[in-house]
């Protein structure tokens, strides 16, 4: 490295720079204000805040219904449940998305195959998609389920998706985690009007938070009875869904086998607080999206492109470096100079669990060439625009 170049990263004197993070939550007194209410309450878990919270969810997505657990991850895995996913079935997702759209599967003894991505958008490409369908037909390997997922939240091809659905027979989940608030052909996301079941998550760094948890969606009553059903263990209390005789008011009945994946009261109170700035967020994201577009106008990047039919809830500020072989340097750089950037994702067919399943380097090209150019920038409500001017003039050193 020149000695200019060096000047230059001295005058940035990262030790005396605060530390600028990827993502972070937004937390208000109005939300701790709604947590400390609870704690003062006398349910903590399993009382009236919950059922609030869903109805909201269910609102602002124009879902029919709302079942909120522990994580998206277990979201993911009691859609798939309901969805009668076995041993033996397929489930198709993107190599670019976070482990647990691909994991869900597995958890249910499924087997994975992955779909490449269109380069620009970060998201499944439909033309690899038709391709792959026509010849897994051809071979009868068709999947039953597929997990488009909705990067930095811009909606796939949604449309496109479930016509497919129709021809070659399979259950569709989104795997919205990134997008709550967003919208498809000028609907919300979560709609579930071109898809089974929608997840969203509500992990710190995500739009909204209820420190761990997430929630699926859909308009299918027996869904959401099942999902319901397999959060909390399976057991029915239900006398009018009893399978034995009831012998008394203490009478249960443990029908299948669940899990404890509920969400407690302490984290639906502070969704249910955060739910109602919603709009805001999103708006605000959008904002400092574009400003960050001017900022870079005119750097060697380009940002991921957002289709016409999708208004993104712009949960990362996703950039392409244009030449791969710089991208880990700068990726250094900044961490050295205390700005937090992240890549989303390392491509899920290449780490070691799914090597060993089989797949390896070259089999979804567009997708490994995305991960070695791609650098996800700082982006949350609070960022200010020193902070944004402080990365761009970095950025502008390194390159």
């Amino acid at each position: 490295m020149s000695m200019k170049i060096l000047n230059h990263f001295k005058a940035l004197n990262p030790l005396n720079k605060k530390y600028i993070p990827y993502g972070k939550q937004n937390i208000t007194k109005n939300d701790i204000n709604a947590v400390l209410k609870v704690l003062k309450s006398d349910f903590i878990t399993q009382g009236p805040i919950l059922p609030k919270f869903e109805n909201e969810i269910s609102k602002k997505v124009n879902s029919q219904y709302s079942i909120a657990v522990n994580s998206a991850t277990s979201a993911l895995h009691i859609a798939c449940l309901a969805l009668d996913l076995k041993e033996k079935d397929y489930l198709w997702t993107t190599p670019i998305t976070f482990v647990a759209s691909a994991n869900c599967g597995r958890f249910c003894g499924a087997k994975i195959d992955f779909v490449d991505i269109d380069l620009f958008t970060g998201l499944i490409s439909i033309e690899a998609l038709e391709k792959k369908l026509a010849l897994a037909k051809k071979v009868n390997k068709l999947p039953k389920i597929i997990v488009p997922v909705h990067l930095a939240g811009t909606s796939c091809d949604m449309k496109r998706i479930f016509e497919l659905s129709k021809i070659y027979g399979f259950s569709i989940i989104e795997d919205a985690s990134h997008a709550l608030g967003g919208r498809y052909e000028n609907e919300p996301v979560g709609g579930c009007k071109y898809s089974d079941i929608t997840i969203f998550s509500f992990h710190p760094v995500k739009i909204i938070t209820t420190g761990e948890g997430g929630v699926a969606v859909t308009n299918k009553s027996e869904l959401a009875q099942k999902m319901r059903d397999l959060r909390s263990h399976f057991i029915i209390k239900d006398e009018k869904r009893f399978l034995d005789k009831k012998e008394g008011e203490w009478k249960y009945e443990m029908q299948g086998l669940g899990f404890n994946y509920r969400m407690n009261e302490i984290q639906a109170s502070l969704g249910l607080s955060q739910l109602k700035r919603l709009e805001e967020i999103i708006n605000k994201r959008n904002i400092l999206y574009k400003k960050y577009q001017k900022l870079l106008a005119n750097y060697p990047i380009k940002f991921l492109k957002i289709p016409n039919t999708s208004y993104s809830s712009v949960h990362l500020c996703i950039i392409l470096i244009n030449e791969s072989k710089i991208r880990d340097m700068i990726f250094s750089k900044f961490l050295e100079n205390k700005i937090g950037v992240q890549l989303h994702y390392y491509p899920v067919h290449l780490q070691p669990y799914y090597k060993n399943l089989g797949f390896k380097k070259g089999d979804f090209p567009s997708s490994e060439e995305y991960s070695s150019k791609a650098i996800s920038l700082p982006l949350y409500p609070e960022l200010r625009n020193n902070d944004m001017n402080r990365v761009a003039k970095t950025l502008k050193i390194i390159l």
